[in-house]
């Protein structure tokens, strides 16, 4: 059933033991650890979804979800709970258009040092900026996710649904991309347009015929290069030297021997 903030909850029923679940890595503390990810969790928390999100970290560690699918503007899940069969949660946030996307991509081809982030794995640091510049977001805001599980508890959100939100914290942690997935941008497909904005278009060849006039002709005149003075013509170009070696200039010191260099050669 689709749930609604506030609604009330079921009494805590102890879930079915589940074999090959997907088990979160962090067994204790904060369930996110890369920045993007943590904010991720942050937006979910500033909703007012309460504890039911600490009794979906649970469920996340135990193991209790058996699959996670997510696809633009959709994440589907299957959780295990106290009954025989599992739920299903649908978890739904606007997947932007291609006229969106474009404005997105502009902007960050507009700095090389943020799609060089991306195309190294990481999200910079100023990405949500950049979706706001635009008019955008890019994590969920309230009123904007569909939250669905077919569980009889009607709060929002049940235990389920939250335990689904923490692995995918877990999964934007190890690839960020994932959150602009969600937002309707594959990684290959982001990827691809960052490297035609960010490159220079080549230039298709001059055909042959075209270049008949100019092949028989000498090319300009390609200019030597100066030749290298001697080696007291060098000590001629130096700039003054204050320096002196008893009471005499350094220059005139070094002359005889930079004039027996020059005979030399």
């Amino acid at each position: 059933m689709s749930k609604s903030f506030g609604s009330r909850f079921y009494p805590p029923s102890k879930p079915r033991t589940v074999d090959g679940g997907i088990r979160a890595k962090s067994k204790r503390g904060s369930m996110a650890q890369a920045w993007w990810s943590t904010r991720f969790i942050t937006v979910l928390e500033g909703m007012g979804m309460g504890t039911r999100l600490t009794r979906g970290r649970n469920y996340a560690r135990r193991g209790q979800v058996l699959d996670i699918d997510l696809d633009a503007g959709l994440v589907s899940a299957t959780v295990q709970g106290s009954r025989a069969r599992p739920y299903r949660v649908r978890i739904g946030l606007r997947a932007y258009g291609k006229a969106e996307w474009a404005s997105i991509e502009e902007r960050m081809n507009e700095d090389a040092w943020f799609v060089a982030q991306l195309l190294s794995g990481q999200m910079p640091a100023d990405i949500e900026k950049l979706f706001d510049d635009v008019g955008l977001t890019l994590f969920p805001i309230k009123g904007e996710l569909t939250l669905d599980c077919s569980c009889p508890d009607a709060a929002v959100p049940c235990k389920h649904v939250a335990a689904v939100f923490y692995l995918l914290a877990e999964q934007f942690d190890e690839d960020p991309f994932r959150i602009l997935a969600w937002r309707g941008r594959e990684r290959e497909d982001l990827l691809e347009h960052l490297h035609t904005g960010s490159t220079v278009e080549n230039s298709a060849p001059v055909p042959l015929t075209e270049l008949l006039d100019e092949f028989y002709f000498q090319p300009a005149q390609i200019v030597p290069p100066r030749p290298l003075g001697t080696a007291v013509s060098v000590l001629e170009q130096v700039p003054p030297i204050t320096v002196t070696v008893r009471k005499q200039p350094l220059a005139e010191v070094l002359r005889p021997a930079y004039e027996a260099l020059a005979e030399d050669g």
